[in-house]
């Protein structure tokens, strides 16, 4: 799916995403983030990801995170996504 989202600065992006997949946040890849220029935020905790086995997904710790409107198909909502 390539939803259109709007960053805080007002650009609108079409950009690959997995939509509802069951994840308690909402990941964004540090790719994407870069290679669009997204402004990022700094998380006031910081925290790691756990797979569905509880095993650690990776060494990352998410730090940062960004302010995004997405629309997908007409419905649009504004979120808060990790950046991963």
């Amino acid at each position: 799916m390539y939803p259109t989202i709007k960053t805080k600065d007002g650009r609108k992006l079409k950009v690959k995403a997995l939509i509802d997949s069951g994840c308690t946040n909402t990941p964004i890849t540090r790719k994407t983030v870069e290679e669009k220029g997204i402004p990022t935020k700094s998380l006031p905790k910081l925290f790691n990801i756990y797979n569905s086995d509880e095993s650690r997904n990776g060494e990352k710790t998410i730090r940062e995170f960004v302010s995004l409107e997405i629309n997908s198909n007409g419905h649009i909502k504004q979120i808060d996504a990790e950046v991963s």
